[in-house]
């Protein structure tokens, strides 16, 4: 997002924190609600083109907003949707995009303020690897012949019992609503508004053998001092780094390891 959008989401996620904030609030219903609000705006392409179009005055966009909603999600979800629909939007698209990364934070919320908000890190983290691993499982989930249905019941075969519930919840829904994104992309979106929850950056770790305690503080000592925001690390073991360690900051690589010295060195040696 950028422009309008990209204010009109600070100010929706403040609303949120607000709304939030306020132990009345049931964070978990919240998620819901607007989980299916997006699903309703994704759907009906010309609603989300009213409820954006800038000719219009954002009070009676408002009122529409409500009067749609009314009765069918709480009124909290309500105030917060006609709050939105209020802004500017660059594209309609970013509405939708915005009201779903609303209902990922507000699930992610309901684990902080369980004291789950590690774990469901983690476990996003590890879920994702074990993706990239099993061809299978990845086409059993981007299959586009399965029904939804079909999908959530494999994940929760998968997943229950065994992750924390907002893990399992939001990896359903990115699975069963993928909304055109990869199933990769999605789970890096949400680890990414997990780690933003505490106001930190994903360091994505790997290394020939695991870290120890020691160096794992040591290393987000460095990080934290570098980008200077506290950051969490996910870690990788991967033999065939042979030495060193690779650590991955959003589109940033750095690279220190044995296997890509010894890359480079050939690379110039052909050279």
């Amino acid at each position: 997002m950028n422009g309008a959008s990209r204010e009109a989401l600070a100010a929706a996620r403040e609303a949120l924190d607000a709304l939030t904030d306020n132990t009345s609030v049931n964070a978990t219903t919240l998620a819901d609600e607007l989980a299916a609000v997006t699903t309703l705006l994704h759907r009906e392409v010309s609603l989300r083109r009213v409820l954006t179009d800038p000719a219009q005055a954002g009070e009676a966009k408002a009122e529409l907003a409500q009067r749609l909603l009314n009765g069918q999600v709480g009124g909290t979800t309500v105030d917060l949707v006609s709050g939105m629909v209020r802004s500017r939007w660059s594209q309609s698209r970013d509405l939708v995009d915005a009201v779903e990364e609303l209902a990922n934070i507000a699930d992610l919320t309901a684990a902080q303020q369980a004291g789950a908000l590690d774990d469901v890190e983690d476990e996003l983290f590890r879920f994702g690897r074990i993706v990239t691993s099993s061809p299978e499982l990845r086409s059993a989930l981007t299959d586009k012949a399965a029904t939804a249905s079909a999908k959530g019941e494999l994940l929760r075969s998968l997943l229950g019992g065994k992750a924390n519930v907002t893990t399992e919840r939001l990896i359903v829904r990115l699975v069963t609503q993928p909304r055109g994104r990869s199933l990769e992309q999605g789970l890096d979106s949400l680890s990414h508004l997990a780690a933003a929850r505490r106001d930190r950056m994903v360091a994505v770790v790997t290394s020939a053998v695991p870290l120890s305690d020691q160096q794992k503080q040591r290393l987000g000592a460095v990080l934290a001092k570098l980008y200077g925001r506290q950051m969490h690390l996910n870690l990788d073991v991967d033999p065939t780094v042979l030495g060193g360690i690779s650590v991955r900051v959003g589109d940033e690589v750095i690279d220190g390891t044995i296997a890509d010295r010894l890359a480079e060195a050939t690379r110039r040696l052909a050279g």
